[in-house]
């Protein structure tokens, strides 16, 4: 089975630098390589953003709250709902009808930074007056428009509000494709494979001039705790 060839493959691994060579990025190669992080903190001593070469970790950092896919009166009551965050995630769906969800979340949290996730589901609309009517609504941040695999169609556009890679961007690998497509990239760890993947790509991304954010699949506190590293800065 995958899970018995995992397992078979950790037991052969001496090192977070033998992972990517024995197991795919995803889940499993994460929770190995944060486990190999904290084993190697305990053993030294050392606290693991020392061991990354990172600054120490500052007070908590701003987080999103997401807004899960409703009608916009749903969708509205649960930003009023949640008025101590100032930064909503909204999931929408390419059906026609996001923006009048986001602008009845935008009523009812006229403070409040939004970013638009749209789950690639926006292949039908016209990108271009779905992201000037979103700016018009205050929205910051366009998550994923496009399926990943069909996102060339975003090569040299000039969105007004700027496009964020997440399906299309899991490892340092698809940021060729990447780059000219999108502003900014959304790492996760159970993506990147790990703590190790997630800070090579952090960098990379810096390096050709790409912004970053940090999001999280369906996870523990704990597993999910390593990518406050990631979210300085």
């Amino acid at each position: 089975s995958a899970m018995g060839a995992a397992i078979r493959a950790l037991g052969e691994v001496s090192g977070r630098a033998e992972l990517a060579g024995r197991l795919p990025p995803g889940a499993a190669r994460n929770a190995a390589d944060c486990a190999l992080w904290a084993w190697e903190a305990r053993r030294s001593g050392t606290p693991v953003w020392r061991l990354a070469g990172l600054p120490a970790p500052p007070a908590p950092v701003r987080s999103a709250f997401t807004i899960s896919l409703g009608d916009p009166a749903a969708m509205a009551e649960a930003a009023r709902a949640a008025p101590a965050h100032r930064l909503l995630k909204l999931k929408l769906s390419g059906d026609g009808g996001d923006r009048d969800r986001v602008a009845a979340v935008r009523a009812a949290a006229p403070g409040a930074t939004l970013i638009a996730d749209a789950n690639e589901g926006w292949g039908a609309l016209d990108l271009e007056a779905e992201a000037a009517a979103m700016a018009r609504l205050g929205v910051a941040l366009i998550e994923q428009p496009l399926p990943a695999g069909a996102d060339a169609a975003l090569a040299r556009r000039r969105p007004a509000v700027p496009f964020c890679a997440d399906e299309s961007c899991h490892t340092r690998a698809d940021l060729d494709e990447v780059e000219g497509r999108y502003g900014l990239i959304n790492i996760k760890l159970d993506k990147a494979g790990g703590l190790t993947e997630a800070l090579a790509l952090r960098s990379e991304a810096a390096r050709r001039g790409l912004g970053v954010m940090v999001g999280c699949m369906l996870s523990t506190s704990l597993g999910v705790a390593p990518a406050l590293l990631l979210a300085q800065g």
